[in-house]
């Protein structure tokens, strides 16, 4: 029996982190728990609450820190003990960061962020080619959301380098290639 594992993904906007994540879950059955997901979700209901994130989220901000880790610890703490699962955007803010390197270790679950490297001409160029596909409110402001990345995110991710809990793939290869070097560096056999 393979341990127990909760993955995180990182990464600037168009790096793959909704793909790599739905592949690892595909491979090895763990869900997904995608706050970009819920956020859009959220934007469809007609309530306040719904309304000022679709605002946000169409403008290319980031959730505030209270509301993203509400939906991250809801889903944590009712996760059973020994199941893995993959996190998919809860750790873009040095205080969210802080919350989950701080909850991990409160309940001894060891955990690893995948980050997922690429540079901002590839993130203008895949964010260009799946709003032809998608149509996501998000992609129509991608400067925005750099922005977002290089202001918050940086520092997140700096956090956990220093908690020693990342590991750094190159994003700009082509998927089977990045699926395979996640799967290997996290030592699953799919």
């Amino acid at each position: 029996m393979e341990k127990t594992q909760t993955i995180f993904f990182l990464g600037k906007p168009g790096s793959g982190k909704g793909t790599q994540a739905k592949r690892l879950s595909k491979s090895t059955k763990w869900p997904v728990i995608s706050a970009g997901a819920q956020f859009r979700l959220i934007a469809k209901e007609d309530t306040p609450v719904g309304r000022k994130i679709k605002s946000e989220v169409s403008a290319g901000l980031l959730a505030p820190n209270w509301f993203a880790m509400y939906l991250y610890q809801k889903a944590l703490f009712s996760l059973p003990e020994n199941d893995s699962v993959i996190f998919d955007g809860f750790n873009r803010k040095p205080d969210e960061s802080r919350l989950v390197i701080d909850s991990l270790n409160w309940l001894n679950r060891p955990f690893v962020v995948i980050n997922l490297i690429i540079s901002d001409t590839v993130v203008h160029e895949r964010i260009a080619t799946r709003s032809k596909t998608q149509h996501r409110s998000d992609d129509n402001s991608i400067k925005t959301r750099l922005k977002e990345y290089h202001t918050y995110t940086e520092q997140a991710l700096e956090l956990f380098r220093a908690a020693g809990e990342i590991v750094d793939i190159n994003g700009e290869r082509d998927e089977n290639t990045i699926a395979l070097n996640i799967v290997q560096t996290l030592h699953i056999s799919v």
